[in-house]
């Protein structure tokens, strides 16, 4: 029987993020390049949006490729960006077909131009489909996120049309990239390291936070429902007593 048949709908968390690490792990463990790994780990993703989907789960947010992951060597970013653009452009139709909508978040403009503009197209196409968000952060850190919102919203200060007494969670929630979106309940990293490496700082403020040994292209369905499983098995207390919550 399937773990699906466990977990409990009416708990379900509106919003996971994954960081999919162990792509170049995997690789090398079958004696492959590691973009080798970055091809066999769309599979995982292809499992994963599919879970999500079919659950009800309304946003999933993929770490797909970071500020940092700049600084890998050339070969492998141009590499990652060739299988980028190949994928939005051949899932497109799937994510229409599931009534799936496409967002990105990050410097997307520091993208090649080719994959800006297949990413665009993508999320044009998807904007009207409503079962399940899938969010993609591309040249993305959080770190980044914050400076940029804490620009714009200086922007305002300088110009009168914001008071600084005035500036609240709500004001900083609101330029952040993910404006308008559930905060993250729960956070999966694969690969058994057990860090958020600048990944939604400032949203993961409340998640629950679930680490597997499995790398990223060995994740399948099932291992979704079992970090999905683990989180509804926990106490969200969010600074409330245990018996604060039972009184309710």
């Amino acid at each position: 029987m399937s773990l699906k048949e466990n977990i409990n709908l009416s708990k379900l968390p509106q919003h996971i993020a994954i960081i999919m690490d162990g792509n170049g792990r995997w690789a090398k463990q079958q004696g492959e390049q590691r973009i080798f790994g970055h091809e066999n780990g769309v599979r995982s993703v292809r499992d994963t949006v599919e879970a999500a989907a079919e659950l009800g789960v309304k946003y999933l947010t993929l770490y797909a490729f970071s500020t940092e992951n700049w600084n890998r060597p050339q070969e492998e970013v141009i590499a990652l960006m060739q299988l980028l653009v190949h994928t939005i452009s051949a899932e497109t139709k799937t994510l229409n077909e599931n009534n799936i909508r496409l967002q990105a978040i990050g410097d997307l403009k520091s993208l090649p131009q080719d994959c800006f503009n297949e990413l665009q197209e993508a999320m044009e196409k998807t904007k009207s489909n409503s079962r399940t968000t899938l969010v993609l952060a591309l040249s993305y850190s959080s770190r980044w996120e914050i400076i940029d919102a804490v620009k714009r919203i200086a922007e305002k200060v300088t110009t009168n049309t914001l008071s600084p007494q005035n500036i609240t969670e709500q004001t900083i929630n609101e330029h952040l990239c993910t404006a308008g979106m559930p905060e993250p309940e729960l956070m999966i990293r694969t690969s058994g390291e057990h860090r958020i490496s600048n990944f939604l700082l400032w949203q993961l403020a409340y998640a629950e936070l679930y680490f597997t040994d499995k790398l990223w292209p060995d994740f399948r369905k099932e291992d979704f429902y079992e970090a999905i499983l683990d989180y509804q098995n926990r106490e969200r207390r969010f600074g409330k007593t245990s018996e604060q919550l039972i009184s309710k």
